[in-house]
């Protein structure tokens, strides 16, 4: 039976690296390894049904108004900045570029894609082709770079370090080959290392209900790195993120023992990240504790955090939906309703050298802001 090309490459590296690898560089291979990963493959990733092909729906592709509201909040930062330009980072199928420069129009001059996924690019340009003038793609972090960022579920998809905790010590996970040939399907399996890698916060395992003590989550090292190199080439302007995720207290809960990484698949979910790999998306909810220190140790200001639901509430987004037809409605409330979008997704936002008109008081925390909590 042939082996995929992909599933032969991890196996390679796995072999190269001592027949161990640790989880966030199998992550990264699943998801980005050139060609054959899952966001580098020429696929149809975001939709809002199955029978397109895609994995999972995002709230641009869910409803323009999502897009609408947000370019509110943009449109105050640009303005409280200075500047004209909008940066994008994993922009997708390009929805929501396009939504933002319909509702933005010549307020900004340049719109600049950051995206990884070359595969990506023929898709965004079609969806921007009316603002192909305006819209430039990059592949890698300008020196220096000023106006206004937004990222929509983009730090989910960055490869998380995965810590177990057996009852009695820390160990980091991985994966190693299985005794067999790689015919064997996965060919690979979980494996822990003992490691000095411990949780942001010391008492989240304390009391833990799990009779064993068993205790298995996420750390994100790459993503709040992420965060230091925006802090550290923003040189004047605001940045916007949008994901699932919690404050460290709740992400790191005693009863949040088997954590929180997960799978996507024709818009259905499952927790096994080892299986099917290249075919599926792989993601793990952020803390956005983490997030927070990491700008403010970088130098970006803390503009405010809060529901996805109550940010875009602040910005407008009833007000946009006024006489709007049923469908559009319904969709709308998927962004807002609880067991949707509304609540498991939150919105954090950041400042560098910005008027203080805007930072003391930005559109999109006006009402619920929850930093208090980070």
């Amino acid at each position: 039976m042939a082996i995929h090309p992909l599933t032969d490459r991890i196996c390679s590296a796995i072999e190269r690296q001592g027949g161990w690898m640790p989880f966030d560089r199998f992550m990264a291979m699943a998801l980005y390894a050139p060609r054959w990963g899952y966001y580098a493959r020429d696929d149809h990733q975001f939709g809002v049904l199955p029978a397109s092909g895609s994995d999972f729906v995002t709230a641009p592709e869910l409803s323009p108004l999502f897009g609408q509201a947000l370019a509110r909040q943009v449109r105050q930062a640009l303005d409280g900045s200075g500047t004209d330009e909008l940066w994008e980072f994993g922009a997708g199928s390009g929805v929501l570029a396009r939504e933002l420069l319909d509702a933005l129009g010549s307020c900004v001059k340049r719109y600049t894609i950051v995206d990884v996924s070359g595969a990506l690019r023929d898709r965004q340009r079609e969806v921007l082709r009316l603002h192909l003038d305006r819209v430039r793609w990059i592949d890698e972090w300008p020196e220096a770079m000023q106006g206004v960022v937004v990222g929509n579920e983009v730090l989910d998809a960055m490869p998380v370090q995965l810590l177990h905790f057996d009852g009695r010590q820390w160990y980091e996970r991985g994966v190693s080959l299985r005794a067999v040939d790689r015919d064997t399907s996965p060919p690979w399996e979980w494996a822990d290392r003992t490691t000095d890698l411990r949780l942001p916060v010391d008492e989240a395992v304390d009391g833990s209900p799990d009779p064993g003590g068993v205790y298995t989550t996420e750390i994100h090292r790459q993503a709040e790195a992420f965060i230091a190199t925006l802090a550290e080439r923003l040189q004047r302007g605001a940045a916007f993120f949008i994901d699932y995720g919690f404050p460290a207290a709740e992400y790191y809960h005693p009863q949040r023992h088997g954590g929180t990484l997960m799978c996507h698949r024709a818009h259905q979910a499952d927790t096994d990240p080892l299986a099917d790999v290249g075919d599926k998306d792989i993601t793990a909810h952020i803390n956005f504790t983490g997030l927070a220190m990491a700008a403010q140790e970088a130098g970006l200001e803390v503009l405010g955090y809060t529901s996805q639901a109550r940010f875009l509430m602040n910005c407008g987004l009833l007000d946009l939906l006024q006489g709007a037809d049923i469908r559009t409605i319904a969709n709308a409330q998927k962004l807002l309703t609880e067991h949707e979008m509304g609540e498991l997704f939150k919105v954090i936002g950041f400042a560098k050298d910005c008027d203080a008109a805007f930072t003391n008081s930005p559109i999109g925390f006006t009402h619920g802001d929850r930093t208090h909590t980070l």
